[in-house]
């Protein structure tokens, strides 16, 4: 079982005439923000899997057919397809084959723009969750297994600039609700030698900028 994540930067090695050759494993798409759904739409014709993702803090111009913002209105009935195959997993849960996988958009807030959030305003968005993530527990023995988000969890893979802090909440989350991953992008990588992937409790914390593969081998 492969799982091809992107995230953030428009990769040559996705977006190119050999993606099917070079990804002809990948069982499931997790997108984490800052990529527009053309690119999106790319991947699932060229793949044919499932694709998940959530918005980051940019490229947010088709924010609005899927959320209502503050000051837009919600421009047709939500819709998880909207412009795309791919499902939008903006604070919502689903499952796909043996994963469930959570949601959480955008990044922490620093100038009041779209899909930005004080660290409470995301505890706020991760209340709505909380029915599920129980019910899970109860029907399926674990509440999830995979929390796709655009920013990282406070500490881990963040910045110590405003705009790249990661949200302190993730961390309870990650001790509460114990995903076995949490895949995020909003962290550019300028060295793709980088630490990218880090484990936390029981979460392995996963950047997916650019491209990354997590192969579990079964």
């Amino acid at each position: 079982m492969k799982i091809l994540c992107v995230s953030d930067q428009i990769d040559p090695q996705v977006y190119s005439p050999q993606i099917k050759e070079r990804f002809s494993d990948i069982d499931l798409i997790l997108s984490a923000g800052d990529l527009p759904l053309d690119y999106l739409d790319f991947i699932i014709s060229s793949l044919n899997k499932p694709l998940f993702f959530v918005f980051g803090n940019h490229n947010t111009e088709e924010l609005k057919h899927y959320k209502k913002l503050w000051n837009t209105p919600l421009i047709q009935n939500e819709n998880d397809y909207f412009g795309c195959g791919a499902v939008h997993l903006g604070t919502k849960i689903k499952t796909e084959g043996k994963f469930i996988i959570a949601g959480l958009g955008g990044s922490i807030r620093y100038n009041n723009g779209a899909n930005q959030f004080t660290d409470f305003e995301m505890f706020m968005e991760i209340t709505k969750l909380i029915p599920r993530l129980l019910w899970n527990r109860i029907v399926h023995g674990r509440y999830v297994d995979i929390l796709l988000t655009h920013s990282p969890p406070l500490g881990i893979h963040d910045k110590k600039d405003k705009c790249h802090t990661g949200f302190k909440i993730y961390l309870w989350f990650m001790r509460t609700f114990k995903p076995k991953f949490l895949v995020h992008g909003h962290i550019h990588l300028y060295d793709l030698c980088d630490v990218r992937s880090t484990k936390w409790k029981d979460t392995t914390v996963i950047n997916a900028y650019s491209h990354y593969v997590i192969d579990l081998g079964d």
